[in-house]
């Protein structure tokens, strides 16, 4: 397993986790992103496939969104 590069102490486990982004007219909320977390200080990772998947459902939703857009990662077509 690799270490954190943050904190240097822990070991990056697979996880899932809420991931938020603020634009300046609504709140994109994504729940159930597959992310790498270490285990001391909790830093969470994305590999590279999760955050272009992220980036395509953040530029879809802006689109759609009024104020607040919340949906699920796996629920998303690739």
């Amino acid at each position: 397993m690799k270490g954190c590069f943050f904190c240097k102490n822990g070991t990056l486990v697979e996880s899932v986790t809420t991931y938020m982004v603020d634009l300046s007219n609504c709140i994109i909320i994504v729940k159930n992103v597959p992310c790498e977390e270490c285990t001391e200080c909790g830093e969470r990772y994305f590999d590279d496939s999760v955050m272009e998947r992220l980036k395509k459902i953040i530029e879809k939703a802006r689109g759609l969104a009024s104020e607040v857009f919340v949906t699920d990662f796996a629920k998303q077509a690739a």
